[in-house]
């Protein structure tokens, strides 16, 4: 296991050096954030100071080289905008992503699972087609569209959850978080509900498939012939061995629901890493835009080298050494 997880270290550190490469040659290759940063009547002595300031006066490859020497001391760069750390800027705003992210996995989690072993287990019941119609329907519905109009009924029209914001929020381990509140959770639900709506779907289609497919193994058959209950059937013998694709589903997707949380709190303005990334490009903040791309590559490096080991630990068969990353 120790052997696994350092050689895995080792080729994330590979793999961070190559991003890194690419992320900060992307970014800066793009736009001029002097046109953004300054008003446009400065005057060309102005302009040089300001430039120089912030070093973008040197060729590409030298800004890599300082940028790579200060990342290796965890130093990111100072945001152009606020004058900041870039990485205090997003650390400022994660716990609100992070919380967001665990609320849609639970709740992908709490509804998909059960739905989806209730579509398998009577998949020609109009139960069952009910839920893969409504699961095709998540799939299919745009989460910017769904947002809105989850504001539209419950926000204005019965005025039972507010639209905007993160609400009341209260100190846990020095962590900002707002689930402790009624008026966070409020807040919550409807963010969380829109983000986990796509992973719903997802979930109950893999359950249902797996519990299908389940229920034709001779283990299956056997534990029946032994007398066992539906329930202990269905809930030792089919849900344990349909867990390692689901476990490893949800984790992967925990990755992109933290990334790719951008649309979902732009429109119901939650105070996240998605929003500060957005209004990074606007003015093309470049220290901020290059950590946080990166901490998204650290982020899906650490949720696979912990799917593989719980990969493991679920199916005792499987060898570290050939799982996939």
């Amino acid at each position: 296991m120790l052997v696994f997880i350092i050689r895995r270290m080792m080729q994330s550190i590979v793999v961070l050096l190559i991003m890194s490469l690419l992320v900060f040659a992307g970014v800066y290759a793009i736009g001029n954030p002097i046109d953004v940063l300054i008003s446009p009547d400065a005057d060309q002595i102005e302009r040089a100071r300001t430039i120089a300031a912030f070093g973008l006066d040197k060729p590409l490859y030298e800004q890599y080289f300082v940028f790579l020497k200060h990342a290796l001391s965890g130093d990111l760069g100072r945001s152009f905008a606020f004058s900041t750390p870039a990485l205090q800027l997003i650390f400022e705003r994660m716990p609100a992503t992070m919380e967001l992210a665990v609320f849609a996995i639970l709740i992908s989690i709490v509804l998909g699972i059960p739905l989806g072993l209730l579509a398998g287990l009577r998949p020609n019941s109009i139960t069952g087609k009910s839920i893969m119609s409504i699961s095709i329907l998540g799939f299919s519905l745009p989460s910017f569209w769904v947002g809105l109009m989850l504001i539209m009924v419950f926000a204005v029209q019965l005025g039972w959850l507010p639209s905007s914001g993160r609400g009341e929020t209260t100190m846990l381990l020095g962590i900002p978080v707002s689930f402790l509140s009624l008026d966070g959770l409020k807040h919550l639900i409807m963010p969380a509900f829109n983000l986990a709506l796509f992973n719903v779907a997802l979930v109950i289609r893999l359950t249902r498939a797996g519990a299908q497919e389940a229920l034709l193994q001779d283990y299956v058959k056997f534990a029946r012939a032994k007398g066992l209950s539906n329930a202990r059937i269905i809930g030792v013998h089919v849900l344990k061995n349909i867990l390692i694709p689901i476990v490893t589903v949800i984790a992967l997707q925990f990755g992109s629901i933290i990334a790719f949380a951008i649309v979902t709190e732009s429109v119901f303005a939650w105070p996240g890493m998605g929003k500060l990334i957005i209004d990074s490009i606007r003015v093309l903040d470049r220290p901020v835009i290059v950590a946080y791309l990166l901490l998204i590559v650290t982020l899906f490096i650490l949720i696979n080298l912990v799917v593989d080991v719980i990969y493991s630990l679920l199916d005792p068969r499987v060898r570290l050494s050939e799982a996939k990353g």
